[in-house]
């Protein structure tokens, strides 16, 4: 897309946000084949910096985020996006990967969307 500040390896970071509950969800990064296929599909498509390839969010855990809109920050080096989140967001079953607040530590107080013996691994495609 015209106008994105893509970095030096082709990426721009994504920050991803719950459309009814406004949750800051994830962060993930995008390259420019992955940006297009969110806007041709309206699914949220990202790309792996460990493993060098695309990945479909839910591609294996079913949890997909449909993508409700998309827009990039005043320096057109950030993309936000709105999804209507299935399930959860977190590999670790929680619904953000922000489950954990600093007091005095981190403490773990976030949603917890199902069991850890039920956990579907995304975390291969991060």
């Amino acid at each position: 897309m015209e106008g994105i500040k893509w970095d030096e390896k082709g990426l721009v970071p994504v920050v991803v946000q719950d459309e009814k509950t406004k949750d800051v969800l994830m962060v993930a990064y995008m390259n420019n084949e992955s940006f297009e296929l969110t806007l041709k599909t309206g699914k949220a498509h990202y790309f792996s910096r460990s493993r060098q390839k695309l990945w479909l969010k839910g591609e294996s855990s079913g949890h997909t985020q449909e993508v409700k809109s998309v827009r990039i920050d005043c320096d057109n080096d950030t993309i936000l996006i709105t999804v209507d989140q299935k399930v959860a967001a977190c590999h670790t079953g929680y619904w953000s990967c922000f489950y954990r607040i600093w007091e005095n530590g981190w403490n773990i107080s976030g949603t917890k969307v199902f069991d850890e013996e039920k956990v579907y691994s995304d975390k291969d495609n991060k």
